[in-house]
């Protein structure tokens, strides 16, 4: 009898963790909200279910019992409480799933000054959007005490690999901090992180920080990917003048800085990256874009 699996929010990440999964014992379905995505994952082999995080209704009738449950989706941006994944467990309540892993964000520390954190570092996230990823893991983590549900949750620095660089920050040749003010940030190559989340669903449970254990600033990803793509390299700008010509979005990223431990990701769940730094994870990448070019 083949496992029946259930993903939420199948972006970029879900379609890595499909080829990884065995077609031959798992059964996958995604859940989508437009009919014309689901046309696309239909012709990949998947089942379909219709539904919309942000309608309730929509969510009647989804049974979960004895199925894995891989949760991608973005949270909700009403307010500091992530409505769609209270929605999703609302339509749930009563039923148990076999395993539950939960994509968060390391956003919910906050800003550490640099200092690195655990997972037993108090989380005190300082925006709205680390504010509503904390709710949707309390939220998840009482569902999962209430119905004796093994719940996984990864706490994810930066993402990269191949579809998920910043090029037009790099074409644009966008300034970023001199190396004294830029904090550190945290990053995991895409492939490593699917893989991740496949071994967390066979025997994570808790919180794990997810990274490749190399913390960097983002002045010196930045130039590193300039240098090996072949980009100019970015000048670099105080942060005061930074609150001048960059995006809120971006000054309150680069304004937090942390390093994240990841010893219980190595450690209780025995993992080995593919790209265990940045320089790795760049030559992939390099060999991806002459590969399709």
């Amino acid at each position: 009898m083949s496992q029946q699996v259930l993903i939420i929010g199948f972006g970029d990440i879900a379609h890595r963790l499909v080829q990884q999964l065995d077609a031959d014992t798992a059964q996958i379905m995604a859940l989508v909200r437009r009919n014309e995505r689901a046309q696309e994952l239909e012709a990949l082999g998947l089942q379909m279910h219709l539904a919309d995080l942000d309608d309730p209704s929509s969510l009647a009738g989804l049974e979960v019992n004895e199925v894995e449950i891989y949760y991608f989706a973005p949270p909700s941006s009403i307010d500091e409480q992530d409505h769609r994944m209270r929605n999703f467990l609302a339509a749930i309540e009563g039923q148990q799933p076999r395993r539950f892993v939960y994509i968060s964000t390391s956003g919910v520390y906050g800003n550490s000054q640099g200092a690195w954190v655990d997972e037993t570092t108090p989380a005190q996230p300082s925006t709205e959007r680390g504010k509503r990823r904390l709710d949707a893991e309390q939220v998840l983590q009482a569902y999962g005490h209430r119905h004796g549900v093994p719940v996984a949750i990864l706490r994810v620095g930066g993402i990269y690999g191949p579809g998920r660089l910043p090029l037009r920050q790099l074409e644009s040749a966008r300034p970023v901090l001199t190396d004294e003010e830029s904090g550190y940030t945290n990053r995991i190559h895409a492939d490593d992180l699917a893989m991740i989340c496949r071994v967390a669903m066979e025997r994570g449970e808790g919180i794990y920080n997810v990274s490749d254990g190399h913390p960097g600033t983002m002045a010196q990803y930045f130039t590193e990917l300039a240098r090996e793509l072949g980009y100019p390299i970015p000048e670099r700008i105080t942060l005061d003048e930074a609150r001048e010509v960059l995006p809120p979005a971006m000054l309150s990223y680069l304004e937090e800085s942390r390093r994240l431990d990841t010893s219980r990701l190595v450690n209780e769940l025995g993992i080995e990256l593919r790209y265990p730094d940045l320089k790795s994870g760049i030559e992939s990448i390099k060999q991806h874009l002459v590969a399709s070019g």
